[in-house]
């Protein structure tokens, strides 16, 4: 052959296998850019979150200003519509720098929680863990006291699933300070405070059943409720800390964790006429197979109390009155659901004291909606809110005016999960729409009630913030809106919100879709799901956020990156929430994996012969169910501190959806049983010191995929609790679909210096 036309031909087929610069995936590039994403899109965004807080009833709000120049505090003073700077930015740094032995910048003050005075001559605010005042005259600052720590989980609180010690409390004065009621020898004893007398009100406690040291004294002080409490074998969990801080070696836990089918204690109130001194007998027949007895509350006589019995199974949920003087129990209420009662999402009352009447949330016509009881004869007087959509939260109650302020989605077009506010009357009447705007609502009312900040955005669109009047929503003034240029010029795209019709090709199912920022639609992009399918919410972002963390990150390796919320999750009607009886399996995968086709039919760039999916604690049940049950669509999946069998799980969480007793659907749903089923690639992650689904649940599934003789990747991560496994897990995920995605070998982190 001619030489000149093999080398020809050698240039060609070379040319042909080349890589055009920049259209590589997967590389050590991709790497860099998504893993400085968060850094590279910070501080591109202006006049966003503006942190308001209102001064006392004054209709003034103080709120922070950032610009390019820098941050600023602004002063608004609703009623007389104007807007100036709050105080002197230099004089405060210089003066906080002095008394903390810092160096304050006044462009960029590190203060949070900012408190003004209704005077307007002082205020208060947290820097550096600790609470500091300012008067604004003399610009003096002191340092008040240290900060309120947040809650964080360490030592054994950070195991919040035990049942409380009934036993233990502190004596229970009475209202009119006279008496002291305590425990006793499982007993109910009084004190006399004056006389420093004691008594014995109650004879029938003891070892297996006892009264709870928790008392409840009536408003007149005439009479106490103290229940006796049956308690539960405690199921406990051990742990192994195979490499603690500051020892070489392991130490051991052990915690209790109720799980789904074991027995749970069992309350039974009983009165006690205290000046009689006598036991006034509650029958138990009517709260047998408790989950819980809640919210004990006396009414203003002291003639009865209510409390709320939740059944175990949670398929029934009754407000119950006690008559103080006869010991009889009756239903006020009675919430009963074929499926489940979604007590702990969806749980609203509100007591009228003045007319006895009751506001109550209840989803018995098929949607969330708020219902107004006679509290005296059980009887509905009528629905407050109706049609298709949901409630998500009463906001206030005014009871003079007999109005409620309220926080629903899905009655405005558009976007179903969208939150605006309302008010509406007692009688149903009156309804009034207060945030306009198309976009996702965070209201904060004004102490006097008379004003709201309305701040508004959409992931496609950034946040607006104005001040609307609480009697109709008009808008009052203007105070921030988001300026994203900056952000814009980067090559950042808005997530794009899609719709397609679910399994019963009626029903919209919502979702976005996040591209990397050198997104060329001329490519080919496998697809990737951030699951995470809970029952207890819904889960796709609905304000605006420059990332969406590690979505976009993944995005940037060489993927499109999808969330979607599917039928089982909440939010929406009763129906579309049911899906999730006794079938967490489920996980709406039949609604997503359409919807994904309709997304692929419109943009061909989406590749779904490739798709992975990914997701932690719920979400890392449903991700690995996905290459179980549904291997014909997802092709690799990570799941991360996953709860994979039902039975494994917290009682609370599992029981709610998948009911009691315990029977063959939690084996249907379990991914430990349904091992064998596996095809494609799986990677499992767990904590060794997991704070919230007992680590042995991963575990077990390792077991079954050993057993079953297949294939797959564990990363077990030492002292790690409730997690997606650190920024180590998170680069293991992101090899796990750059290889088994894209087919790219990823860098060798062996050879790169930490």
């Amino acid at each position: 052959m001619n030489r000149t036309l093999v080398i020809g031909l050698l240039s060609f087929m070379l040319a042909a296998t080349v890589i055009v610069p920049g259209r590589a995936q997967g590389t050590e590039k991709d790497y860099e850019r998504a893993n400085n994403l968060d850094r590279q899109l910070t501080g591109k965004v202006w006049h966003s979150d503006i942190r308001p807080a209102w001064v006392g009833n004054t209709g003034m709000l103080i709120f922070e200003e950032r610009s390019r120049e820098g941050k600023v505090y602004i002063l608004a003073d609703a009623g007389k519509k104007t807007q100036k700077k709050a105080f002197d930015a230099v004089k405060l740094a210089e003066a906080l720098g002095k008394v903390a032995g810092d160096t304050v910048k006044a462009a960029d003050l590190p203060i949070r929680n900012l408190v003004m005075a209704d005077d307007l001559k002082s205020m208060t605010f947290e820097y550096t863990g600790a609470v500091y005042k300012c008067d604004l005259k003399k610009y003096t600052v002191t340092k008040e006291r240290e900060a309120r720590r947040p809650f964080a989980w360490g030592g054994d609180s950070r195991w919040p699933w035990g049942f409380r010690n009934e036993l233990e409390g502190r004596p229970d004065t009475s209202p009119d300070k006279k008496m002291t009621a305590f425990i006793r020898d499982y007993n109910v004893w009084i004190r006399v405070v004056k006389e420093k007398k004691e008594f014995k009100l109650s004879n029938d406690g003891g070892i297996g059943k006892y009264y709870s040291a928790n008392i409840s004294w009536s408003p007149d002080s005439k009479k106490i409720m103290a229940y006796l409490v049956i308690p539960a074998e405690k199921h406990m969990i051990s742990y192994v800390e195979s490499s603690p801080e500051g020892q070489v070696q392991p130490k051991y836990y052990t915690y209790e964790y109720p799980k789904p089918g074991d027995a749970v204690p069992q309350f039974f109130p009983q009165i006690f006429d205290v000046a009689g001194k006598k036991h006034i007998l509650v029958d138990e027949d009517m709260i047998l197979n408790q989950y819980g007895l809640e919210n004990f509350e006396w009414d203003t006589t002291g003639n009865s109390l209510t409390f709320e019995y939740n059944k175990r199974g949670h398929q029934v949920y009754r407000v119950m009155r006690i008559d103080a003087q006869t010991g009889k129990m009756s239903v006020i209420i009675d919430e009963q659901s074929p499926t489940f009662i979604d007590y702990s999402g969806k749980r609203y009352r509100y007591d009228v004291k003045n007319t006895g009447e009751i506001i109550w949330a209840s989803e018995r016509d098929g949607w969330n909606h708020l219902w107004l009881y006679d509290g005296n004869t059980g009887k509905v007087k009528n629905q407050i809110t109706r049609g298709e959509w949901v409630v998500r939260g009463v906001v206030s109650v005014d009871e003079k005016q007999r109005t409620l302020i309220f926080r629903a989605s899905g009655r405005e077009k558009g976007d179903p999960y969208l939150i605006h506010y309302y008010r509406i009357g007692f009688d149903g009447t009156g309804l009034t729409h207060l945030t306009p705007a198309d976009g996702n609502h965070e209201a904060l009312f004004s102490g006097d009630g008379k004003y709201f900040v309305d701040t508004w955005s959409r992931v496609d669109m950034p946040p607006v913030s104005v001040v609307r009047s609480s009697a109709d929503g008009g808008e009052v003034m203007k105070l921030a809106e988001a300026d994203v240029k900056d952000l814009l010029a980067t090559g950042w795209q808005y997530p794009e919100v899609f719709t397609a019709k679910g399994r019963d090709s009626v029903t919209d199912i919502w979702g976005i879709i996040i591209r990397p920022l050198n997104f060329d639609p001329s490519r080919k992009y496998p697809v990737i799901e951030n699951i995470y399918a809970g029952p207890h919410s819904s889960f796709v972002p609905k304000s605006f956020r420059p990332t969406f963390s590690n979505m976009n990150s993944l995005a940037e390796l060489g993927f499109i990156v999808v969330q979607i919320d599917g039928m089982g999750t909440s939010n929406r009607s009763k129906k579309f929430h049911d899906v999730a009886w006794k079938n967490i399996k489920d996980a709406g995968f039949p609604d997503r994996i359409l919807w994904m086709k309709a997304a692929a039919e419109k943009y061909p760039y989406m590749d779904i012969e490739k798709v992975g999916i990914y997701g932690t604690s719920a979400g890392g049940q449903n991700s690995a169910g996905a290459v179980l049950f549904h291997p014909e669509f997802y092709d690799v999946a990570v799941s991360s501190c996953g709860c994979h069998d039902n039975r494994m799980d917290k009682i609370w969480w599992n029981e709610a959806w998948m009911g009691w007793p315990v029977d063959q659907s939690y084996i249907e749903s379990s991914n430990v049983e349904n091992a064998w089923r596996l095809k494609g690639k799986l990677l499992l992650i767990n904590g060794e010191m997991d704070n919230n689904v007992d680590p042995a649940s991963t575990v077990q599934l390792v077991n079954a995929l050993i057993k079953a003789g297949k294939d797959f990747d564990y990363l077990l991560v030492p002292g790690m609790q409730h997690s997606s496994g650190g920024s180590y897990g998170e680069r293991r995920r992101q090899d796990f679909f750059v290889e088994n995605l894209l087919g790219v070998k990823p860098p060798d982190w062996n050879k790169k210096e930490k």
